[in-house]
C-alpha cells in the first residue's frame, strides 16, 4: 500500500520560507513521480511541482517558479519542497502525491492522474 506522509507546514509571514517533506513508503521510489498540489479555500486544486525520482526531471507551476525548489533524497524515499519568498496567495493545503512514471501526465496537469496522495499540510502566509 502506498503511503505518503507530509510534514513541515505552518504559519509564516510574507517573504518567509518553509520546507515541506513527503516521506513515501510502499513504492519503488525510482518508479514514481512525486510532487505537490495545493488547494486554497474555495478554489480548485493547482499543481505546484513534481519530480521524477528516476531522472530528476522537474515541473514547476508558473506561480512558484523561481521561489520554490523541489528535490528528492532517494536513500530516504523523501521529497522536499523548499518554499522561499512566500506570499499570502500561497496559503493553501499542500498535498503530496505520487504517480507511477508510466502513467504520469506532463505539465500543469501532472496531478490529474494519481496513484496516491497524503492527508495534506496547511501552509498559511500572513501579510
Amino acid at each position: 500500500e502506498v503511503q505518503l506522509v507530509e510534514s513541515g507546514g505552518g504559519l509564516v509571514q510574507a517573504g518567509g520560507s518553509l520546507r515541506l517533506s513527503c516521506a513515501a513508503s510502499g513504492i519503488t521510489f525510482d518508479d514514481y513521480t512525486i510532487g505537490w498540489f495545493r488547494q486554497a479555500p474555495g478554489k480548485e486544486r493547482v499543481g505546484v511541482s513534481c519530480i521524477s525520482s528516476s531522472d530528476g526531471s522537474t515541473f514547476y507551476g508558473d506561480s512558484v517558479k523561481g521561489r520554490f525548489t523541489i528535490s528528492s533524497d532517494n536513500a530516504k524515499n523523501t521529497v522536499y519542497l523548499q518554499m522561499n519568498s512566500l506570499k499570502p496567495e500561497d496559503t493553501a493545503v499542500y498535498y503530496c502525491a505520487a504517480v507511477e512514471n508510466s502513467r504520469r501526465l506532463y505539465g500543469s496537469v501532472w496531478f490529474y492522474a494519481l496513484d496516491a496522495w497524503g492527508q495534506g499540510t496547511l501552509v498559511t502566509v500572513s501579510s
